[in-house]
């Protein structure tokens, strides 16, 4: 009996120590396993207060942006009050495609300072953004002085693309200046949607080459009716064959007056000229 309860408290002390350490353990991971929740758990506010920040951020950066481009589209189309512009197209309202389209500038200094007119240019845009530019022209630097309550003109020409035919674009066309202070101005002097055209070529090379083969057509069965006719009057038409006069009575005398004709026969004789000869002939012998 003492040996059973010595070895059942043996037992005992050998297990309690184990629980505990176990215990202990279980405890120890359950309070990582929290502070690892909540180290990401603060990781994960720390990272969307970054996200909502770099936001922000961006957001206070694209508005600045967009502040900035409509700033300097407003500088750019800013234009000076005592500047008047007129336009003439030369060539006709029509844009034809791959075609010289000109036309006339006419600036008018209507204030007391002087203005330098630097440069005219045009370009194709977008119908729906004309702030996408289709075809841009080259500027036609121009850096003339227009003084006050004096005009000027320039002549600006361009080509549009063949391959934007029978298709609307937006025409812009700007010129810019200076004041006598350095302050540039630019001044859309059109700015319209218009429609290149595509005109109709008078003759090209297949048109040409058809016409050829027809008129080439026609000329052959021309020639070849011609032939079919020909042979046709050809057989129609009797061979006349001249016979020479064989006697007196072949000959038509209707024309000769009778009393003529009786004369005639009473002269004549009425027998042969080679009975006549024999006769002849026999009376010599």
């Amino acid at each position: 009996m003492f040996n059973f309860v010595s070895k059942l408290m043996l037992l005992f002390l050998l297990a309690f120590p184990c629980g505990l350490i176990s215990v202990a353990h279980v405890r120890a991971d359950s309070v990582e396993d929290s502070v690892e929740d909540t180290d990401a758990a603060v990781d994960e506010e720390n990272e969307d207060e970054d996200e909502m920040l770099v936001e922000e951020d961006q957001v206070q950066h694209s508005e600045g942006d967009e502040a900035d481009a409509d700033e300097a589209a407003d500088k750019l189309v800013t234009s000076h009050p005592d500047a008047d512009t007129t336009i003439i197209f030369t060539t006709g309202e029509e844009f034809p495609a791959n075609e010289i389209v000109k036309f006339l500038v006419g600036f008018t200094n209507k204030g007391s300072q002087d203005f330098t007119v630097q440069s005219l240019e045009a370009s194709f845009r977008y119908p729906q953004d004309f702030q996408f530019f289709i075809q841009n022209f080259t500027a036609l630097p121009l850096n003339m002085v227009v003084q006050p309550q004096a005009q000027a003109s320039f002549e600006y020409s361009f080509i549009p693309a063949q391959p934007m035919a029978g298709r609307p674009f937006g025409l812009v066309i700007l010129l810019s200046y200076l004041d006598t202070e350095g302050n540039t101005f630019q001044t859309a002097v059109y700015n319209e949607t218009v429609t290149i055209i595509e005109r109709e070529e008078g003759l090209d090379g297949e048109t040409m080459f058809m016409y050829v083969f027809l008129a080439g057509l026609v000329a052959l069965a021309l020639f070849g009716l011609y032939q079919v006719l020909e042979s046709r009057t050809r057989k129609r038409i009797s061979v006349k064959i001249e016979k020479g006069t064989v006697g007196i009575n072949d000959v038509d005398m209707s024309w000769i007056p009778q009393e003529t004709l009786n004369t005639m026969n009473k002269a004549s004789p009425k027998t042969s000229p080679r009975k006549r000869t024999k006769r002849a002939a026999g009376t010599d012998q």
